[in-house]
């Protein structure tokens, strides 16, 4: 078993064995946390945007009565609660120590790709 390198100046921060774990992981959990939260996030849009005319066409029919001042509430509530989500997973990813400059990288790579 070999012992752990003590001495930084000995590293090569080049190395594969360096940058995998500590560039190349984290940039990829970032990368994948960042695609999915991107693709959740179309799909409530659609969702919402569904509901949103169904209650718009029932409006249309005399079924339903909106009121625009619940609607708009509504729709900043839902846009804070997203505001939140995304701040809390940057700021979850920024927490992995010195390696979440890569994580964080890799989130916005992984909305950016989504």
């Amino acid at each position: 078993m070999t012992e752990p390198v003590t001495d930084p100046a000995s590293l090569d921060f080049f190395s594969a064995a360096f940058l995998l774990p500590n560039i190349g992981a984290p940039f990829l959990v970032g990368l994948a946390v960042g695609y999915f939260a991107k693709k959740v996030f179309k799909v409530a849009l659609f969702l919402g945007g569904a509901a949103l005319v169904l209650l718009f066409v029932t409006e249309y029919y005399g079924i339903t009565r909106l009121d625009d001042q619940a609607l708009h509430q509504t729709a900043q509530a839902a846009a804070d609660l997203a505001n939140q989500s995304g701040s809390f997973l940057y700021h979850r990813l920024s927490d992995l120590t010195w390696k979440g400059g890569s994580a964080v990288a890799g989130f916005l790579a992984g909305l950016k790709i989504g």
